[in-house]
């Protein structure tokens, strides 16, 4: 791949979701899903940009466009055969760059920062190859797959070696795997039945309407009211009946003793999973609550907030997690994830992704389907979240059929927004944002 990077630009990108209590949780209350939106050119004739994604929930997303806007020296001015000829070195230089790194190291803005950028650099990558990203993943050998990776930190977990015995093992059965995807896509659930602003009867809708699209695994908000959660757990089993799964999310509400204590009433309700139920960072806590629920067959997850690659390997080491919830902006983007999903893989833990806000859906699908066909070769166990918000700003949105992600067939990482949405939504000088903060319905 020829050409030098120019320019970098990024975007402050703000829906507000709040004014229709979208995104509500116990945690986080009302929220205005965003993104910092990363576009990256290069000096080839063949005007193809790249674009990345890293989201927020709308205050601070300011502060992503500067940490963004911090790392951007790094990057412009780079030879792409350089970048991608050994991308996981350039990965470790960017994210391991000496003056910036004091402020993670590898967490928090600075990281989130990281992912935007290198999510950029993967569209463009996609883009250049004339694939989608899942499938110019899938195209690489399993030493071009494993050099993409930072093993820092991780070999008393994984070894190059052993990620490499992973994805061999898996090659031979991979174009098996891939002609089924192609025809059945990826299995889906649906949290957007039951946000916690949600009145009962917009719950009794949801249910509804999603039932009769087919929608069979279904996620609930948990962690505000302990009798509010049974009353709208007890309408939602009625409304899907006890042969469809429900599993239930405390967004970090609870420390350790009282997430144990707040599920006994819940785990007449089957629930699959209850994903975060204390502070992300809390390793230990999750394995105390983990060992607690085991005889009720209630399983924890956790991920969204995880804030890197050594944090996921402590809650697999420790038996704190059975399921592993990857986010497509949080750790540093594809080639963060890919170490995660080859560890989850050595502990034989299902991945299922963490998606919705803006943009998270398009990233992550191509993340998971990279996953099933190169690294845990099955679909069993393993479900993507799915949220049915905002797809519309996006050049390729995703595709749902029969509850299934449909693979993407555009080049890039499905992370491309439509001109005329980023013109209506950069805050706080696009069209609608300038109306709705001259209504006052926002405050600056």
């Amino acid at each position: 791949i020829s050409g030098k990077i120019t320019e970098v630009k990024v975007r402050d990108i703000r829906f507000p979701t709040s004014l229709e209590h979208h995104g509500s949780d116990a945690m986080h209350g009302e929220v205005d899903y965003s993104a910092a939106y990363v576009t990256v050119e290069t000096d080839s004739n063949d005007d193809i940009i790249g674009c990345g994604i890293t989201f927020s929930l709308g205050r601070g997303n300011d502060i992503l466009v500067k940490a963004i806007e911090a790392i951007q020296g790094l990057v412009i001015g780079r030879e792409l055969s350089n970048i991608y000829s050994n991308f996981g070195k350039f990965w470790r230089e960017i994210t391991q760059e000496g003056q910036l790194r004091w402020l993670g190291p590898e967490k928090g803005v600075v990281h989130m920062a990281a992912a935007g950028m290198f999510n950029a650099l993967w569209d463009l990558w996609g883009k250049k190859a004339g694939k989608p990203l899942w499938k110019l993943l899938a195209d690489m050998s399993p030493l071009e797959v494993v050099n993409l990776v930072d093993f820092s930190y991780i070999t008393d977990a994984i070894t190059k070696q052993e990620a490499m015995d992973i994805l061999t093992r898996n090659k031979t059965s991979q174009k098996e795997r891939e002609d089924q995807l192609l025809k059945r896509g990826f299995p889906a659930y649906t949290t957007s039945t039951a946000w916690l602003g949600y009145s009962d009867e917009t719950l009794v809708k949801k249910c509804q309407e999603a039932l009769a699209q087919g929608w069979t695994k279904f996620k609930m908000k948990v962690g505000s009211d302990i009798d509010d959660d049974v009353r709208r757990a007890n309408i939602i089993r009625d409304q899907i009946g006890y042969d469809r799964d429900l599993m239930m999310d405390a967004n970090q509400k609870w420390d350790v003793n009282e997430a144990i204590e707040w599920m006994k009433p819940l785990v007449k309700f089957r629930p699959l999973w209850i994903e975060e139920p204390t502070s992300p960072d809390d390793v230990i806590g999750h394995a105390t609550i983990a060992k607690a629920l085991k005889e009720h067959k209630v399983g924890v997850a956790t991920g969204e907030q995880c804030q890197n690659r050594v944090i996921f390997k402590q809650l697999m080491q420790t038996n704190a997690v059975s399921f592993v919830q990857i986010d497509s902006c949080r750790v540093g983007s594809i080639n963060e994830n890919i170490a995660i999903l080859l560890m989850a893989a050595k502990f034989n833990l299902p991945v299922c992704p963490h998606a919705g806000g803006v943009g998270l859906c398009e990233l992550v699908q191509h993340i998971i389907m990279f996953d099933y066909l190169c690294v845990s070769a099955t679909t069993d166990g393993r479900v993507c979240e799915y949220v049915d918000h905002l797809h519309e700003h996006f050049v390729e949105p995703v595709r749902i059929k029969d509850a299934s992600y449909m693979s993407p067939q555009k080049p890039g990482y499905s992370s491309e927004m439509k001109a005329e949405s980023l013109d209506n939504y950069e805050f706080p000088n696009g069209t609608i944002w300038s109306n709705l903060i001259k209504e006052g319905k926002f405050k600056m």
